[in-house]
């Protein structure tokens, strides 16, 4: 039996990631974030650009404080209350991180503005699934796109509404089921390996946008892997994948793209 999805499921919908993927927030934005809050409560921990990259490879703040504790910092694993102070430390962290946007230091990625803006306009739903909590996304959205910008998303899927985040695919499920959609009719742009086994897990096409963190990472399975999104002046540059294209990620390359993994699914 065929299962030529393009043809028979247009696309009706476009999940994004946010960090990495919106903007390169991770190594100049969170990282310095955190490393705010820990000076903050006298905390002697410094987070490094290398030290970071290796954390990234754990999804979400809380955890990778976690992590970072029984990993670095063992003796603080018995602290009283420790759910509470990991909590506490990393609502710190959003602070700084908010506060880091507002300046307007966060620019996004190369394509992004542009593809949300045709997205719009064609009439194709837009929506966010992330682990990064809902106040850093309407902050990133608003200082970038305009305050108005988070209502133009038909459903934002952040925090922990979910119990497992990335790589578990319970994100992208949240999000389908609000959209009323069936992952077929729908594409995710993701950035790290931890998403893309997401979005995959979820049944979603995923168009994958590198950055310094994530180049390396096993992509396997993604439609496409990217450098950015591109811009007609600032062509992206294909990493892996078939790309007919002028060298920028548009409603219809999404619909091209969307059309190969139908030939590949027959």
């Amino acid at each position: 039996m065929k299962s030529y999805r393009d043809r028979n499921n247009p696309l009706r919908a476009v999940l994004f990631d946010v960090d990495g993927t919106l903007a390169d927030t991770e190594r100049d934005g969170h990282r310095l974030a955190f490393n705010a809050a820990f000076k903050e409560r006298g905390l002697d921990w410094e987070w490094d650009v290398a030290l970071y990259g290796e954390l990234l490879a754990i999804t979400g703040g809380k955890e990778r404080i976690r992590h970072y504790l029984e990993k670095y910092a063992p003796a603080e694993l018995n602290r009283a209350e420790l759910d509470s102070w990991i909590a506490g430390l990393h609502k710190a962290k959003t602070r700084h991180y908010v506060a880091l946007l507002e300046r307007g230091e966060t620019p996004l990625r190369p394509g992004v503005a542009r593809l949300i803006h045709q997205l719009r306009e064609a009439k194709i739903k837009i929506a966010i699934a992330t682990t990064t909590t809902p106040e850093n996304v309407t902050s990133l959205l608003k200082s970038t796109l305009g305050e108005d910008s988070p209502g133009w998303f038909d459903v934002i899927g952040a925090g922990d509404i979910v119990p497992g985040k990335k790589p578990e695919p319970d994100i992208y499920h949240w999000v389908l089921e609000r959209l009323g959609l069936p992952a077929e009719q729908c594409i995710a742009v993701e950035d790290s390996e931890n998403g893309l086994r997401a979005s995959l897990a979820a049944g979603l096409d995923t168009v994958v946008t590198v950055n310094e963190y994530t180049r390396l990472q096993d992509f396997t399975g993604a439609a496409v892997v990217l450098s950015d999104l591109g811009e007609p002046t600032q062509p992206f540059t294909v990493f892996e994948g078939n790309v007919d294209s002028g060298g920028w990620v548009d409603t219809e390359l999404l619909a091209k793209l969307k059309a190969q993994r139908g030939v590949l699914a027959e």
